[in-house]
């Protein structure tokens, strides 16, 4: 028995003579004249997006070492004191070799571990893609110079089909690299891009391999794909030919206000606040028209995303808004807006005279065309 046992401990020794290290280093070589000492910085974002040092380490005859241990891959980045620039790197136990030129950190080469590897073939290919984007801008600006607005119109379309196939390039990448990180990179800007459908973005989620869902940013876009979901079902509640969801809330002298008490034969649900400026800039576009078509039936209820009342009551009065308004004084948290699935204003809701959503976002002269249809 104890033979046995002796022979196991003698394939594990061996065994793990080769077996990648349970830490990480990164050995990095920057060319051009750089003075010894100058420090390099391994920093990673907070919670709140901002940079903070992971590790310091000097640069000796242009080298430099970082060391540690990483439970999971994480983006990274590698600033150098007193260079512009800097380098995203994926930190993950192994043995990471940077190397890069002191006048273009941007353009530095990472390899030596899966994720970097993955990494570096996602920047490559998007590069290719940038270079093409480049070219297309060049040849714009000189089709602009000449005038030739052939050339310009054909080039706004190869742009536009260029744009559609980055997306397409992402979406795919993702698909064909469930192993990597940035897989889930992708997958959280093409969440804050709210371009791509949930259902889609689901799919590719639940391809990813489990070890990319237990990193940082995969636990990360997991609560945000899980909050995009659920804004996309409220969101059926308040697409046009649905049935306008009821609220009420203080008008300016405090008294409640429900906009099933205000409706008309045509009705705007106009979500605004005193701070935007692009609200403000479409309040006299809404006067004319509110003061055009009030005694034909058109109703307005102003809802205020502002964070003070007297700054919302001052801005009723400045623009001459006439109709009804109510307010939480909630900014972005306010219930009516959550309720409608509103994130940016202006946003406005035209309601018929049952309630149904007939048109969404109408602003200028698209708002008095779609008014005088309605109330003719």
């Amino acid at each position: 028995m104890k033979r046995i046992f002796w022979a196991l401990g003698i394939t594990l020794i061996i065994g793990s003579c080769g077996k990648i290290s349970d830490g990480y280093t990164i050995t990095g070589t920057i060319s051009g004249d750089l003075e010894n000492g100058t420090q390099v910085f391994l920093r990673k974002t907070d919670e709140n997006n901002q940079p903070v040092d992971v590790d310091t380490t000097d640069v000796q005859d242009g080298k430099f070492v970082f060391t540690g241990k990483a439970e999971m891959p994480e983006l990274q980045y590698i600033f150098v004191d007193k260079l512009p620039g800097y380098t995203a790197v994926v930190v993950e136990n192994g043995e990471i070799v940077f190397s890069a030129n002191k006048d273009s950190l941007g353009l530095a080469i990472i390899k030596g571990t899966e994720q970097n590897d993955i990494f570096a073939d996602y920047i490559g290919k998007s590069q290719a893609i940038s270079k093409r984007a480049l070219s297309i801008q060049q040849d714009m600006q000189r089709a602009n110079t000449e005038r030739n607005e052939a050339s310009i119109a054909a080039l706004r379309e190869e742009m536009n089909e260029l744009q559609e196939e980055y997306k397409t390039f992402e979406l795919d990448y993702v698909k064909d690299n469930p192993n990597g990180l940035i897989s889930a990179l992708l997958i959280d800007r093409a969440l804050a891009s709210r371009v791509v459908p949930a259902a889609k973005i689901r799919e590719l989620y639940d391809g990813l391999t489990p070890k990319i869902k237990e990193t940082k940013v995969g636990k990360e876009v997991l609560e945000r794909l899980v909050e995009f979901e659920k804004k996309e079902e409220q969101s059926k509640s308040t697409e046009v030919g649905a049935l306008a969801p009821n609220f009420s809330a203080p008008d300016p002298n405090g008294k409640l206000l429900a906009l099933n008490d205000v409706k008309g034969k045509l009705t705007l649900v106009d979500f605004w606040a005193a701070w935007c400026r692009p609200c403000r800039a479409e309040n006299p576009n809404l006067v004319r028209v509110y003061e055009k078509y009030h005694d034909k039936g058109l109703s307005i209820i102003g809802v205020s995303l502002d964070k003070k009342a007297e700054d919302w009551k001052k801005a009723i009065e400045d623009d001459g808004l006439n109709w009804n308004h109510v307010s939480n004084i909630a900014y972005f948290d306010d219930a009516i807006a959550k309720l409608y699935n509103v994130d940016a204003i202006p946003a406005a809701f035209l309601l018929d005279e049952n309630g149904v959503i007939v048109a969404k976002n109408l602003r200028g002269p698209a708002l008095e065309t779609k008014v005088a249809e309605l109330l003719q």
